[in-house]
């Protein structure tokens, strides 16, 4: 049964390949050293082994009412708001075409909703990498900014009213 659980010495991320390079650095570079600083945390989906099958990286950031949607910038002061990000999301070669994608994002929303509740944030934002990833996104309701249409939000409504 897959498990999700915060990235660890005991993960295999040298075993680790999405097919996009960057990703697989950030995850067998990076991502362990972010998360003992308090930059960001890394999840990973696993089989109960050491190996994984897909991560997600979320992190919080500030934006401004001006670069949300339209429909969301009379919601909301004119000043920085704080909202979480999900920096990074791959599954492993081996594992796609399995759900694991949509099991991993729908995890990283309910973390936000779990962040929203503690702290407070307007919403998920993730930037697509190219169309098709911006049409993942777009399943799952979150909206294009006008500006740059592959960066997606995901209002914290949106999200609590899915619980």
């Amino acid at each position: 049964m897959p498990e999700i659980a915060t990235l660890d010495r005991s993960h295999d991320r040298a075993g680790f390949d999405c097919g996009v390079p960057e990703l697989n650095t950030f995850l067998k570079a990076t991502a362990r050293q972010h998360g003992q600083k308090g930059i960001s945390r890394t999840f990973v989906l696993t089989d109960g082994s050491p190996a994984i099958l897909g991560f997600f990286t979320l992190t919080l950031c500030e934006i401004h009412s001006e670069q949300l949607p339209a429909s969301q910038t009379r919601k909301y002061p004119l000043h920085s708001l704080p909202a979480a990000r999900l920096a990074r999301l791959a599954v492993s070669r081996k594992a796609q075409g399995k759900g694991y994608g949509e099991l991993l994002l729908t995890e990283a929303i309910r973390r936000t909703a779990l962040i929203a509740d503690q702290t407070g944030v307007i919403g998920l934002f993730v930037d697509a990498k190219n169309d098709s990833v911006q049409s993942f996104y777009l399943r799952y309701g979150f909206l294009a900014i006008p500006e740059n249409p592959l960066q997606l939000f995901l209002p914290i409504q949106t999200i609590l009213d899915a619980d």
